[in-house]
């Protein structure tokens, strides 16, 4: 496969699926859905920007081997079918289904009932100390209160995972291989600009001011107003 990755997943999650989303942050599925378009490249950069540090591959690598496939992980089907109503797939662990089970110790509900579901330890693996801003970009890039915002980075970073292990199995990838695979994501994203450039070159803060701002944004060509420069 040529394209994208972050195209082959968002097109994944358009239709039920962020309807699904969007009644889970209590919001409408245009919102959602320009949500999840910020957010996706966004997550898929940074971690694209982690695999270029040393030994940041093989971490990611093994993480996805680890908690993200074999026997005992959900696939990505299964993930999103969870998102449907827990129709088609493997039954999660624990005979959850539906978004509200499945996700549910995601979301504030308890311990996570695995390390695939982990969101929060797996945001602070992608981002570390930038996860506050990570919110606060996408709540302000989307119209998402800091609460919406941080819900989705949580709904969609188990999804994100999950899809990236299918990738590694179909591919047979080995780590150099997903370093290189994520690092041409993220010069796609910073490249192509608008809204998921300027919001992933915001997060990683450009002038180092700690904070996420219109003019983070603005410079990076991630233009409130449709990606315009």
């Amino acid at each position: 496969m040529n394209g994208s990755l972050i195209d082959d997943l968002l097109g994944q999650l358009q239709g039920a699926p962020a309807g699904q989303i969007a009644q889970q942050l209590g919001t409408d599925p245009r919102t959602a859905q320009d949500a999840i378009a910020a957010a996706l490249p966004m997550i898929v950069g940074a971690l694209g920007r982690n695999t270029q540090q040393p030994g940041g591959a093989a971490d990611l690598f093994g993480a996805l081997q680890r908690d993200h496939g074999g026997a005992g992980a959900m696939d990505l089907g299964s993930l999103l079918g969870g998102l449907l109503g827990g129709g088609g797939g493997r039954a999660a662990p624990g005979g959850m289904g539906g978004l509200g089970d499945l996700l549910g110790s995601v979301l504030g509900g308890g311990a996570p009932a695995s390390r695939q579901l982990d969101a929060g330890g797996i945001l602070g693996h992608i981002f570390g100390g930038a996860q506050p801003r990570a919110e606060q970009g996408l709540g302000q890039a989307t119209g998402l209160n800091s609460g919406q915002a941080g819900q989705l980075l949580k709904i969609l970073a188990p999804i994100v995972m999950a899809f990236l292990a299918r990738q590694v199995s179909a591919r047979n990838m080995d780590a150099g291989g997903l370093g290189q695979t994520l690092g041409q994501e993220r010069a796609r994203v910073q490249d192509q600009g608008g809204l998921g450039g300027g919001l992933l070159n915001a997060v990683l803060d450009q002038d180092g001011d700690g904070k996420v701002d219109l003019s983070d944004l603005l410079r990076m060509g991630g233009s409130l107003l449709g990606g315009r420069r």
